[in-house]
């Protein structure tokens, strides 16, 4: 645990420090129609007309303390900023990535248990199918069919009135979060999928399970009581890979469907060339990715018992 927590510290300098020097590098883009005059006197406010060594080495400073500088853009602390769109990040984020594994799980397990009939050849081709397709294509096609059908909101995030209840807010919050979710969950699914039934497949093939099934042990209960807890190995050990897409893809769901998270944040401090506002966006997205693969070691150690022995 220690180690895997070191490991998770180093993730997040390495990524926000790079953050921070190609920023600096990229070419400067002030499309955002602040006056030239007004943003040279800001930089030289906040310390960015500084060489690059003497920023990093001033930043560095400050961020041990969490205080992550001044967004040149919004004219806030970037910690404030951070806290207030991480929120709708992991909303969105965990409501993929549990609909994903509602989906994608079940699925593999269907089609991995030698089921070889049209429902599971579907969902194969479906999968494979949703798989090649890129996240900014799903987003704008289920944009589409929303703004069409009038089915669920076209994007945004939710104007609860006041005075609302919670189930009131939950019910419209809801509403305004299942398109944004789904459009990040379908390729996650569909990879759990694949995963899932490779691995149930090659579980099926195991002598203990095949032992288990020529005593006569029930199919089913031999699936899903003794193949599944095998099966489940390689599912757990990408699942924190499997949180860094969920924030790759937010990036651009998140732009797609004005959901205002972390991946719009970002988009905006790169368009204006944000240096601490864009370290520190990803920051929080390393935190975010290291956490996940702490979680899935975790959860690899708790189905296979040997992973203690080999950590």
């Amino acid at each position: 645990m220690l180690r895997r927590a070191l490991f998770a510290a180093l993730l997040v300098f390495v990524v926000s420090s790079a953050s921070l020097v190609l920023a600096h590098l990229a070419p400067t883009d002030d499309a955002f129609g602040t006056d030239p005059a007004i943003l040279a006197a800001e930089r030289h406010r906040l310390g960015f007309d500084r060489p690059l060594t003497e920023q990093y080495a001033d930043w560095l400073t400050r961020s041990l303390r969490f205080d992550f500088g001044e967004s040149l853009r919004f004219r806030r602390p970037v910690a404030a900023l951070i806290r207030e769109r991480a929120s709708n990040t992991a909303l969105l984020g965990a409501s993929a990535l549990i609909l994903a594994t509602v989906i994608g799980i079940p699925l593999g397990v269907f089609t991995g248990s030698r089921h070889r009939g049209p429902l599971a050849a579907l969902a194969r081709g479906t999968s494979i199918a949703v798989l090649s397709v890129p996240p900014l294509v799903t987003s704008l096609v289920l944009l589409v069919l929303a703004a069409r059908t009038g089915w669920f909101p076209a994007g945004g995030l939710p104007m609860v009135p006041s005075g609302a209840g919670w189930l009131q807010t939950a019910a419209i919050t809801a509403r305004f979060l299942l398109l944004p979710s789904f459009a990040l969950a379908l390729p996650i699914a569909a990879s759990l999928e694949r995963l899932q039934s490779r691995s149930l497949s090659d579980a099926l093939a195991e002598p203990c399970v095949r032992a288990a099934i020529a005593r006569g042990v029930p199919e089913r209960r031999v699936i899903w009581k003794h193949a599944l807890r095998l099966a489940l190995k390689p599912v757990l050990a990408i699942y924190g890979i499997t949180i860094g897409s969920v924030l790759s893809g937010s990036f651009i769901v998140e732009i797609v469907m004005s959901w205002q998270g972390l991946g719009d944040l970002m988009y905006q401090a790169l368009q204006a060339r944000d240096l601490y506002l864009v370290a520190g966006c990803a920051a929080a997205g390393s935190c975010c990715l290291a956490f996940g693969i702490l979680m899935s070691d975790l959860a690899l150690a708790a189905v296979d018992p040997r992973v203690e022995e080999l950590a």
